[in-house]
């Protein structure tokens, strides 16, 4: 596909995206309820369907988090939720792969954008999952910044069910499914997951700080190596004709 019509196709369907999250109404979980009553034994695959599906744009996961205990119970919610949850991360990841890769790649000398590039790919897994840890990075942004970034699929896929199972596993068992309100339970496992997301952000940052402060040793011993070695022959031939 053309670079220009990749342009073209990934500005529309971002739009889309982003207008599909203003613009359709997120059910409460009562709803949803109320939905499934009617589906019967196959209210979990339609479930997982939406739920993968509908995050895939930029929805707060919360409300399908809620519905999932709600709707399916404490073990079957927690499974579904996760199921769904790599799914949509998978599905941001690989659009934006698709589609936007090309068009970043060429913007990868710019300083900036290589630094961030490298500390997310380089973090690998460690990475993905303490930023899915802190709960105010969103679920798809993140999603669609892996997959225009260098990022590998498996690492990825790893870290975003990692980093959401603390979080999913609470909202599925401590929230308030009914209303959807957030009990101080909650906003205190929100607070503890920010903060070992961020230790492990800092531990990332730290461990790209530390082996770009020893590469350029490594590399000037290197060339001090090769220029003792250029000696040595030097002399070695110098000797032999005389």
């Amino acid at each position: 596909m053309p670079r220009r019509t990749k342009l073209i196709v990934a500005v529309v369907v971002l739009a889309v995206l982003v207008a599909a999250a203003f613009v359709l109404p997120v059910p409460s979980p009562a709803h949803l309820r109320d939905w499934a009553a009617g589906a019967g034994p196959a209210t979990a695959l339609l479930f997982l369907a939406a739920y993968s599906l509908l995050t895939v744009a930029p929805i707060p996961r919360t409300v399908f988090n809620l519905a999932a205990g709600l709707l399916l119970g404490p073990v079957a919610g927690i499974a579904v939720a996760l199921t769904a949850t790599g799914i949509s991360g998978l599905l941001g990841f690989g659009l934006a792969r698709l589609l936007g890769r090309d068009l970043v790649s060429r913007h990868l000398r710019r300083k900036a954008v290589h630094t961030v590039d490298e500390r997310l790919a380089g973090g690998g897994v460690l990475a993905v999952t303490s930023l899915r840890l802190i709960p105010v990075v969103p679920f798809a942004p993140l999603s669609y910044c892996c997959g225009i970034l260098s990022v590998r699929p498996l690492p990825y896929l790893a870290g975003t069910v990692l980093g959401s199972l603390p979080g999913t596993v609470a909202v599925v068992v401590l929230g308030d499914a009914l209303t959807g309100g957030t009990p101080p339970a909650l906003l205190a496992c929100y607070l503890g997951f920010a903060l070992v997301g961020a230790l492990g952000m800092i531990k990332v940052l730290r461990g790209a700080a530390y082996g770009s402060r020893t590469e350029q040793p490594a590399t000037l011993d290197a060339v001090r190596g090769e220029g003792v070695r250029a000696r040595f022959h030097q002399e070695v031939q110098a000797v032999s004709e005389e």
